[in-house]
């Protein structure tokens, strides 16, 4: 599959919105992104034209995401873009999307202490346990036939 991925740094421009949605946790927010370049007749630097991207965090990202971004924080967001194209009361509008992988805080900017969130374990169905016991020297070798054979690992 060809996706585009992309890495943006830039700070978090609206607060996320965290919904807990029938296919899962989601969260969102805009990312603002303003490239500086040094400006040699002003020998300044200077703030390019700022782009806005939609942020879109799925399952355990959007609720570590909602929890941990403020207004204003500055951020790497690691993901795939998506450009939308769509028509509102006769005008096209177009919209940078990131379906986000990855989100952290840029900690060229500042600091950050990480805490890590405890791992919701699925239900896995109850099976008996195993007969480990090895069967006696000389033992019937039918009934070791008709035992159930050992598994070859244990997770």
């Amino acid at each position: 599959m060809n996706e585009t991925m992309v890495c943006v740094v830039g700070n978090v421009a609206t607060k996320p919105a965290y919904r807990d949605l029938a296919s899962g946790p989601s969260a969102r927010f805009r990312l603002a992104a303003t490239p500086r370049y040094w400006d040699r007749e002003k020998s300044a630097w200077t703030d390019g034209s700022t782009n806005y991207f939609t942020v879109w965090a799925n399952r355990q990202l959007a609720g570590n995401a909602a929890a941990s971004l403020n207004l204003g924080d500055p951020v790497v967001v690691h993901g795939r873009l998506k450009v939308r194209e769509e028509t509102r009361d006769g005008q096209k509008w177009v919209s940078a999307d990131i379906d986000a992988v990855s989100i952290g805080h840029d900690l060229a900017r500042g600091t950050s202490a990480f805490l890590r969130t405890p791992k919701q374990e699925a239900e896995l169905p109850r099976r008996p346990e195993p007969n480990w016991e090895t069967p006696p020297a000389g033992a019937d070798s039918d009934a070791a036939a008709q035992r159930e054979p050992e598994p070859a690992a244990v997770t």
